[in-house]
C-alpha cells in the first residue's frame, strides 16, 4: 500500500507560479512512476506530468515549457512546478503513484488532491 498526501494548492494570479509537493508513504520501494494529474469541473481528470523512477518525464503539451516535474526518491516526494499559470489551470490536481511488483502486477494509487485557483 501506498499513502500519497499533496500540498500546496493556492489561489494565484494568472501568470503567477505554484509548486506542488506529494510525499509518499508505505510500500515506496515499489513505486515506479509518479504523476500529476488534474481535473477541473465538469471535466474528465487529464494527465498534467509523469517522472519515472528513472527520472524519465512526460508532459501534456499544454503543460510543456511552462510546468517542471522532478522526484526525490530520498524523500518519496514528487514535485510540479508551475510557472505562467492561465486560467484555464485551475482544477483539483491529484498526485498519483503506480507500483510495479515483482510478478508485474501493477497498483495505482491517488492522493486526495489539492486545488489550484487561477484569477485572471
Amino acid at each position: 500500500q501506498v499513502q500519497l498526501v499533496e500540498s500546496g494548492g493556492d489561489l494565484v494570479q494568472a501568470g503567477g507560479s505554484l509548486r506542488l509537493s506529494c510525499a509518499a508513504s508505505g510500500s515506496t520501494f515499489s513505486i515506479n512512476v509518479m504523476g500529476w494529474y488534474r481535473q477541473a469541473p465538469g471535466k474528465q481528470r487529464e494527465l498534467v506530468a509523469t517522472i519515472t523512477s528513472g527520472g524519465h518525464t512526460n508532459y501534456v503539451d499544454s503543460a510543456k515549457g511552462r510546468f517542471t516535474i522532478s522526484r526525490d526518491n530520498a524523500k518519496n516526494t514528487v514535485y510540479l512546478q508551475m510557472n505562467s499559470l492561465e486560467p484555464e489551470d485551475a482544477a483539483v490536481y491529484y498526485c498519483n503513484a503506480v507500483t510495479i511488483l515483482s510478478d508485474n502486477t501493477r497498483y495505482s494509487y491517488w492522493g486526495q488532491g489539492t486545488q489550484v485557483t487561477v484569477s485572471s
